[in-house]
């Protein structure tokens, strides 16, 4: 067993990669994530018809019924054969803000490596191999970065194609902080 307070080092360091290569990927590599979202046909057209309506910033389902019982009614089941059928994220208006959701990525990377520190450190001793600690901690980031992503897809209906290149990049990840664990394990 090892100690958590001895795997600080691995823990920040991969996440700085970790958050280094997500910046890679998504701006020296613009065309792997550009066709993530659709342009919506008549987008000024759907904004001018929706603006009035002042959404709140949220998740929603178009058509969204009341309980189970509204599910399996005529009238429902007719609102989803004529549509639209959506589930819609709103988020706040005005220019986008990055800082928020960087430092919010940076501490998400830091959450999987503390994960995969406990895991690999109640499993493994100090000196263990570097393929050992490789593998365990490569598990474990994986299902961190990835594993969670194809629920959107199953369940939300979310493109598959952007869950597999989601995936892919939680794999990259899952592998730079599995070699930065490898590297730096206590000996």
């Amino acid at each position: 067993m090892t100690g958590l307070s001895t795997l600080w080092l691995p823990i920040l360091l991969s996440s700085v990669i970790v958050f280094v290569a997500s910046t890679v990927i998504h701006m020296a590599l613009p065309w792997w994530h550009k066709s993530d979202y659709s342009k919506v046909p008549n987008e000024d057209r759907l904004r001018d018809a929706l603006r009035p309506l002042a959404v709140p910033p949220g998740d929603y389902m178009v058509p969204r019924p009341a309980s189970m019982q509204e599910m399996r009614s005529p009238e429902f089941l007719e609102k989803m054969k004529k549509g639209p059928v959506m589930m819609l994220t709103a988020i706040p208006n005005g220019p986008p803000s990055m800082t928020k959701s960087l430092v919010l990525w940076f501490l998400y990377c830091a959450v999987v490596g503390l994960f995969a520190a406990y895991v690999a450190g109640r499993a493994l001793p100090a000196g263990a191999p570097y393929l050992r600690v490789f593998q365990l901690v490569g598990a474990t980031a994986f299902i961190g970065y990835a594993a969670a992503l194809w629920q959107s897809s199953i369940w939300y209906h979310r493109a598959w194609r952007t869950t597999i290149k989601s995936t892919i990049d939680g794999l990259v990840y899952a592998l730079l902080t599995a070699g930065t664990f490898g590297w730096l394990w206590p000996r």
